[in-house]
């Protein structure tokens, strides 16, 4: 569970060069900011700096946009890409499924145990099968069918949805559709995708049953940004598990489901931590201190 403590976190990233550690470090200082935790990596293959601070909220004295105003005046003098968040901002969450639950329910457990601050506004569905599980918990769901001939006025009203919830972030629980180009666009860096580790060896139906039939010696996931080409944009968590020979397609399939339920977790709460850099096709994940 996050910290209770306010704070206002920066994620910053620039061209690599001399002091910029110092000179963000003292404008914090000169505005009387006390800084809580301060992370910060350098990409010398590219010539890439990133950094994360954590300030206390306590210490503001203005309105935030007061504070980020004055902020993009020095990122602008220092040519800084930046991002200000607030850590007693709960995010507006919609879970897009198809018909398998294990991280839909696995995301609203954690929601109310406090490990994701967040709030679950709707579930959208392609099929009727997990309406009960947005009954049980009060969250409203809609059932959208989608055809290939339906499939640009289904998204319009997805997007209608998003729009009407103020929806910040968008997650794919085993969501079995592809996205438009349109969609992805749209909705760059605030889509979170799970899948299985086998792609692309084992894509369609039945993987387990493939891998099974290949027998693979590891299954993993992958939790990542939705791009245009769906399973290719910015990697945010991975997992494995080894398994062996004894293991039948439905062992394989619940060892997946498992890693699936805890990879898709993590990557959504790095999210809502802001502790995630997108740069390029690759992120930058900050750890953090519990």
């Amino acid at each position: 569970m996050a910290s209770a403590q306010k704070k206002i976190i920066f994620l910053i990233q620039c061209e690599d060069k001399k002091g910029i550690l110092a000179s963000t470090a003292t404008w914090f200082y000169t505005h009387s900011y006390n800084i809580l935790h301060c992370q910060q990596h350098t990409d010398n293959n590219v010539g890439q700096y990133f950094m994360r601070i954590e300030l206390d909220m306590k210490d503001l004295k203005t309105t935030r946009k007061e504070m980020e105003d004055e902020f993009s005046l020095f990122a602008k003098e220092n040519q800084l890409q930046w991002k200000c968040c607030y850590s007693d901002y709960k995010s507006r969450v919609a879970i897009m499924v198809s018909k398998t639950s294990h991280c839909l329910y696995d995301l609203i457990a954690r929601k109310d145990e406090g490990d994701l601050n967040c709030e679950i506004s709707l579930i959208i569905s392609n099929h009727p099968d997990l309406e009960l599980i947005a009954n049980q918990f009060r969250i409203p769901f809609y059932y959208l069918p989608v055809t290939a001939e339906t499939k640009e006025s289904q998204e319009e009203k997805v997007l209608s949805l998003l729009n009407r919830f103020d929806i910040d972030l968008v997650v794919l629980a085993r969501y079995m559709q592809i996205l438009s180009p349109a969609f992805t666009n749209a909705w760059q860096g605030k889509i979170i995708n799970i899948h299985h580790g086998f792609l692309p060896a084992f894509q369609g139906a039945n993987p387990y049953l493939k891998a099974y039939e290949r027998g693979v010696k590891m299954i993993g996931a992958t939790a990542h940004y939705a791009s245009e080409d769906l399973d290719q944009g910015p990697i945010i968590e991975q997992d494995v598990v080894r398994v062996n020979h004894e293991l039948t397609p439905n062992g394989l399939r619940d060892v997946g489901k498992d890693v699936e339920r805890r990879v898709l977790a993590r990557a959504v709460q790095a999210h809502l931590e802001n502790r995630i850099i997108i740069w390029k096709n690759r992120t930058i994940v900050f750890d953090v201190e519990r």
